[in-house]
């Protein structure tokens, strides 16, 4: 493969697509792990799913983002996949640690449900932690994937 020809375009295109389906299908999943499950009305329930993933996409994008000026090249991700991989993951989970806090622990803006599993020392659920390391990465290899194409199908 010629890293030197990744067609960061294609790969970008990737990298949301499959971030906004994996952030959505995730969102959906965790719902029991919060409060809002025995809570919520229906309405309610795909309100914040709705909203949870249009702010992930965003959360994602900024990550990606941030990541690209500061370790990426013009070649990416042919090149510096790994360097901007590991600095979108630690700026999600990052953002993830304090965005939990300040909406569970100072705003109150949701609530675990006892059935989340909390991470001592950071108090942070374990799923949304998960989340930033799983859905990044799987959305990294997709954009990497797209973007070494070579027939242009990405």
């Amino acid at each position: 493969m010629d890293f030197r020809q990744a067609n960061w375009w294609r790969g970008l295109q990737a990298y949301v697509a499959v971030s906004a389906a994996a952030h959505l299908v995730w969102e959906i999943l965790q719902l029991p792990l919060y409060t809002i499950w025995a809570s919520g009305t229906t309405r309610e329930l795909a309100f914040a799913v709705v909203h949870c993933t249009a702010g992930d996409v965003l959360i994602a994008l900024a990550a990606l983002s941030v990541s690209l000026i500061v370790v990426g090249s013009k070649n990416w991700p042919g090149e510096r996949y790994w360097q901007v991989t590991l600095v979108t993951v630690a700026l999600g989970l990052g953002y993830t640690v304090y965005s939990e806090w300040l909406n569970v622990a100072v705003r109150g803006n949701w609530a675990y449900a006892p059935a989340m599993p909390v991470v001592p020392l950071v108090g942070t659920g374990l799923s949304p932690l998960l989340q930033w390391v799983i859905v990044p990465a799987l959305a990294l290899a997709g954009a990497r994937t797209a973007a070494l194409r070579p027939d242009g199908t990405g």
